[in-house]
């Protein structure tokens, strides 16, 4: 596993009155991605963004945007939101029958392939689409909702995700969302994860969005030292 930890800011959490902003604070504070979580009022229950919303973003910033799609038949829409700005796009197992197919069509238009399945979701039914992939994302709580508790069971599935990619593809980074933040983020980082996403850890009102993402380098480093 790669010793840098990366840290995606989850822009779901963030006030979009002030988005631009917002991203602007979490990339000088260090973000290593941003993650945009587009949801469809169908897959989960919660509407978010479409491509526009990510063009206009990239307009402020060229950091890398962590595309998560939590639609149905994202197929339709991969070429949008990469010529949005998507740098990595992930799609669920759970939405595509044809996972080889669409992580191709990732591939294809030159952005990175992730693949995410849900608290629920057992890891095996991954294993054979793990050559072809960037990054694997586990869900650590069900999708659709920011500001949820963290599964407390995901640290044990996220040991044997990492075992799974060191077997099969090492290159593969391994991602988790959902309530994380500097007060658990040492004990996923220990099980195996080194792309951390946190949004309501990064974009709250009780300190600055550079003192948050301090606060979660901080416990990474204190965790893996």
């Amino acid at each position: 596993m790669t010793n840098k930890i990366k840290i995606s800011p989850s822009i779901l959490s963030a006030d979009f009155a002030r988005l631009g902003e917002h991203a602007t604070e979490a990339v000088k504070a260090g973000a290593d991605y941003l993650h945009v979580d587009v949801m469809d009022g169908h897959f989960v229950p919660n509407i978010t963004i479409g491509p526009i919303i990510l063009e206009k973003l990239r307009a402020v910033t060229d950091i890398p945007f962590d595309t998560h799609l939590m639609i149905e038949k994202p197929e339709r829409y991969i070429e949008d939101f990469v010529k949005a700005g998507a740098s990595i796009v992930t799609v669920h197992y759970e939405t595509c029958p044809h996972i080889h197919r669409t992580v191709q069509q990732i591939k294809n238009t030159g952005a990175k392939a992730g693949v995410v399945i849900n608290p629920a979701t057992p890891i095996n039914v991954l294993e054979e689409i793990l050559p072809y992939v960037d990054l694997v994302l586990l869900m650590s709580v069900n999708p659709g909702f920011g500001g949820q508790s963290y599964i407390e069971t995901t640290t044990d599935k996220i040991r044997r995700m990492r075992d799974m990619i060191e077997r099969v593809n090492p290159a593969i980074e391994l991602e988790v969302d959902g309530g994380v933040g500097a007060q658990n983020v040492g004990t996923v980082v220990q099980a195996g994860a080194n792309v951390i996403v946190a949004g309501s850890a990064v974009f709250n009102k009780r300190q600055s969005v550079a003192q948050n993402i301090t606060d979660i380098r901080v416990a990474i480093r204190q965790a893996i030292s």
